[in-house]
């Protein structure tokens, strides 16, 4: 079974509250009050612009945990080529509809992909490769990095 295309991201241009959102939730979870005081605007104009940020996939907000702190979970990148260049946004959202994918990205250099993936522990990353990688076909190479220590990364 493939998984369904999501939708492009919408292009939008940001303009001065939501890039200072943005910038703010980077830095720490806020609510919404503690927001439009730190920006001097309603509550309701934060409001409306964060429905506008998320409705148009351009901001997700979420918890993140540090992957060192994980006990028997490791974290790894593995770089991938596809055989023909026009797959690469389909086996991209592909590899990322993966049960262990956090991410994936189309990059340059030698390889096509490059996927974030949280596994347990060596053996998972095993059976990543062999089993849920090995199902989606035009992958025609494969290396993994083992993530040893992270810094400012969260999951």
């Amino acid at each position: 079974m493939s998984p369904q295309p999501r939708p492009a991201k919408e292009l939008m241009e940001l303009d001065e509250i939501d890039c200072a959102i943005v910038e703010a939730l980077r830095q720490e979870n806020a609510t919404n009050i503690d927001l439009a005081r730190r920006l001097g605007v309603s509550e309701g104009t934060i409001r409306q612009h964060l429905k506008r940020l998320k409705d148009a996939g351009v901001l997700k907000v979420a918890a993140g945990i540090d992957p060192d702190a994980l006990e028997n979970q490791q974290a790894a990148l593995v770089a991938l080529n596809v055989t023909r260049a026009y797959l690469l946004e389909q086996k991209a959202r592909e590899i990322a509809a993966l049960p262990h994918v956090l991410a994936v990205s189309i990059v340059s250099g030698r390889y096509d992909l490059m996927a974030e993936v949280l596994v347990n522990s060596n053996h998972g990353l095993v059976d990543f490769l062999t089993g849920e990688l090995a199902e989606v076909e035009e992958v025609s190479a494969t290396e993994s990095f083992l993530l040893l220590k992270s810094y400012g990364k969260y999951v």
